[in-house]
């Protein structure tokens, strides 16, 4: 018998063969080093300022986030906001450090809010707190409590809105693994929020994804990914035990959402052949739907420093790839049409 599972990766099979002789240059005809925008700025020493913040849920609940804002905004002008997702386990000052997206951050411009996820005890805000997101089917205590995390994370960029000048075109979102897992949720049900999405190591795990508008993502996984695995499954270093649905039906179903063309091109890495990208465009209102591979890579953020995550529980990150740069130069790309 043929599974889902099974269909999903012949699909992915036939395309990727279909496609095997694109070329590699990106859409601007320069190298393409894994993804296929235009290049930002480099890091930069971060020397802006990080504030603490908390809000009152409509479920009666205290919930807290930290927002990062450059020294190089400038005055009265709009800036882009990124929503930056932590995964299961993991907290907002954790994701800061290991994704070092304040760097890329303070070198473009960039707000960047680190919402924290649901702690079992509620009496702890801040920090460690066996955090997770309700995604959907996923994960841990935020799924099982059905915590409305996605009225959270727009009732946080309200506020960030109302404190700072924010570009409403110019909102998105990014996560890891369950921050991933909800970024996808936020593409599916807050589309008229967020411009668009990029996450690495997730999966769609919302039964009804019906996005009110075109959403641009960008998709990051690592091949040899062993907690979530992109062919789904129960991964074998799982810290939740999850069934996760394969990563690629979250992809096609989000081009099929943004009427984007049902064949895409997979193109190589003229600088890693571990990089290929697979992408489906064009699409309505000029958003794109992008799958990054990266051959060598596991669940660690891909470009961090070693020792700024939990090595023993995601594996060492992968040195190929600079995820939080790629990140931002695709999501500065693609600001909402409407």
């Amino acid at each position: 018998m043929v599974t889902r599972r099974t269909a999903v990766i012949v699909v992915l099979a036939v395309m990727v063969l279909a496609s095997c002789t694109a070329d590699t240059a990106d859409r601007d005809g320069a190298e393409s080093t894994g993804t296929t925008e235009p290049a930002v700025r480099a890091a930069v020493d971060p020397t802006g300022e990080t504030r603490t913040d908390t809000v009152s849920t409509p479920d009666g609940r205290t919930r807290g986030y930290l927002t990062y804002v450059p020294a190089s905004l400038v005055p009265g002008e709009p800036a882009p906001l990124l929503v930056a997702l932590h995964g299961g386990t993991g907290h907002a000052g954790q994701f800061q450090r290991s994704s070092g997206f304040d760097a890329v951050a303070e070198a473009n411009g960039v707000i960047v809010v680190y919402p924290e996820g649901f702690g079992i005890d509620p009496d702890v805000t801040f920090g460690p707190a066996t955090r997770s997101w309700n995604g959907g089917t996923c994960c841990g205590p935020a799924a099982r409590a059905d915590v409305d995390d996605v009225a959270f994370i727009e009732q946080v960029i309200d506020e960030v809105e109302r404190t700072y000048p924010v570009d409403p075109d110019r909102v998105y979102a990014t996560g890891h693994s369950n921050g991933a897992i909800m970024s996808y949720r936020l593409a599916c049900e807050a589309a008229d929020r967020v411009a668009a999405v990029a996450v690495f190591a997730g999966t769609l795990s919302v039964e009804d994804c019906r996005p009110v508008e075109p959403v641009s993502l960008l998709h990051i996984h690592g091949a040899a990914d062993r907690n979530l695995p992109f062919e789904g499954g129960v991964g074998p270093e799982s810290p939740f035990g999850i069934d996760h649905t394969p990563a690629m039906e979250g992809l096609v179903r989000l081009a099929a959402q943004s009427g984007c063309a049902v064949d895409p091109t997979v193109t190589a890495s003229a600088t890693n052949p571990e990089i290929t990208t697979t992408r489906w465009a064009p699409c309505l209102d000029e958003t794109t739907v992008e799958l990054v591979m990266l051959e060598g890579a596991g669940h660690a953020w891909p470009g961090s420093e070693p020792g700024t995550a939990a090595d023993a529980v995601v594996g060492q990150p992968y040195a190929g790839y600079d995820a939080s740069t790629e990140i931002v130069a695709f999501l500065l790309a693609h600001p909402s049409r409407r």
